[in-house]
């Protein structure tokens, strides 16, 4: 049947060419975005999946940033470290060069003082948009943060990288170390704290080495145990080396004398007074006197083993004078934090120029652990910092998976439903006309 009020052709020409222009629309949409899914309407598991990951990559990105400022902030304080291990390497070289005999010392502590000034330069200028790591200022530590973690649930925690500061500052307070002036009661008393086991008595007020009378004569190739018996808080130690040969500047050596001393603190025991004597003497040994010579002091718990060469050399004597003394007070050591020690270093005394070669040893330890700290640290973030650019990359990639289109794919589309466009078009006009048809029946 034909009728002129109802067009079935044309009806579904019309429906055809709307769902032409429809698709013809969508390609040219995602031709102009470059994306195939470009809103919540495309594809809402899709688009709110690729959004949430969109929010990853900047925070990552911010992330990035932070370990960038981070990582300069570190560098600084290991290069600071490094150069302040360096000056206090030329520190020890000064206090070396006062071992020996026939030495400027009072030039030497001028050098040394200068070389402390210099260190205290570097450590106030070691800081990175106003942040000093080494400086002592602060002990909290300072966190970088590192990466955004975001578990099933679409929760998001920050993880952090810890930056812990080290003191090199020059300025710390510090204590230097007294001698006690009490005598013991008696020489019992005294050899309580401090014996040997050739020794016959024991300094309670001042010993006298050269010129006066010695405990003990350790002869060539022989060696003296001397134990640390008992340590209370202010309890003094001194070992007294007499008739050393120590080195003259400029060739040869000397005979000379030498004095150790210890002050014990609440926390020290008898293997801490024996160890710290014990490298006082072995500093002094590696320093001042030939290496021919095997002079060492070795440590055994409590007991220190001062041995007069192995015989293969004729040295003469060693004196040994012990001395005990109560009230004493305890220096600051490295361990209690900074380079303040550096201030108590006085070479222009015997007892001074040997105590300054342990407590340098100390100092530049330090410096050394903290520049390994700082290394650790900046490694750690580099580390992260490379991890976190790849992370990115890898989101960045995945998003593009999830939403971006296949432009080969949508060009080859757009050309076909171009041609359908103009096929549904005709077919649509084909149809327009066919009531025309009826016309012929009214002639």
């Amino acid at each position: 049947m034909s009728s002129i009020l109802t067009n079935n052709s044309a009806m579904v020409a019309l429906q055809t060419l709307k769902s032409v222009n429809a698709n013809l629309a969508k390609t040219q949409d995602v031709i102009s975005t470059g994306k195939q899914v470009s809103s919540a309407k495309d594809n809402a598991a899709v688009f709110a999946i690729s959004k949430v990951m969109e929010s990853d990559v900047t925070g990552f990105k911010a992330i990035s940033d932070s370990l960038s400022l981070g990582e300069s902030t570190v560098a600084v304080g290991r290069q600071a470290a490094e150069t302040v291990t360096d000056l206090l390497n030329d520190v020890k070289g000064k206090i070396v060069a006062a071992q020996e005999e026939n030495v400027d010392r009072a030039k030497i502590q001028t050098d040394i003082d200068e070389l402390t000034k210099q260190i205290g330069s570097v450590v106030g200028a070691a800081q990175f948009n106003g942040l000093n790591l080494v400086d002592g200022s602060s002990t909290d530590p300072v966190n970088i943060l590192s990466s955004l973690d975001r578990d099933a649930s679409g929760n998001v925690t920050a993880s952090q990288i810890e930056v812990t500061r080290q003191n090199l500052s020059v300025t710390t307070p510090v204590t230097a170390q007294a001698f006690g002036t009490t005598d013991l009661a008696n020489t019992a008393a005294a050899e309580a704290l401090i014996d040997s086991a050739n020794s016959t008595t024991i300094e309670g007020d001042a010993a006298t080495i050269d010129g006066g009378t010695s405990n003990v004569a350790v002869a060539n190739a022989a060696n003296e145990v001397i134990t640390i018996g008992q340590v209370a808080a202010g309890d003094s130690f001194q070992i007294d080396l007499g008739n050393v040969p120590v080195n003259v500047a400029g060739g040869g050596t000397a005979t000379g004398e030498r004095t150790f001393q210890f002050v014990a603190g609440a926390n020290d025991g008898t293997a801490d007074v024996a160890s710290n004597l014990a490298n006082q003497i072995n500093a002094f040994f590696e320093a001042a006197t030939d290496s021919s010579l095997k002079l060492s002091a070795t440590v055994s718990g409590n007991e220190i083993t001062i041995t007069n060469g192995d015989g293969t050399t004729t040295n003469a004597a060693l004196d040994i004078g012990l001395r005990a003394q109560t009230g004493g007070t305890p220096g600051s050591s490295a361990a209690s934090g900074g380079l303040g020690a550096l201030q108590t270093i006085d070479v222009t005394t015997n007892a001074g120029a040997t105590g300054a070669l342990n407590a340098i040893e100390d100092l530049i330890q330090t410096s050394v652990d903290a520049a390994a700290a700082f290394g650790s640290t900046e490694g750690r973030i580099a580390t992260q910092s490379d991890f976190v650019g790849k992370l990115t990359d890898s989101l960045t990639a995945g998003i593009g998976s999830l939403v971006d289109a296949n432009l080969e794919e949508a060009s080859a589309r757009l050309q076909a439903l171009q041609v359908q466009q103009q096929l549904a078009t005709q077919s649509l006009s084909i149809a327009n006309q066919a009531p025309q048809a009826i016309l012929s029946l009214f002639r």
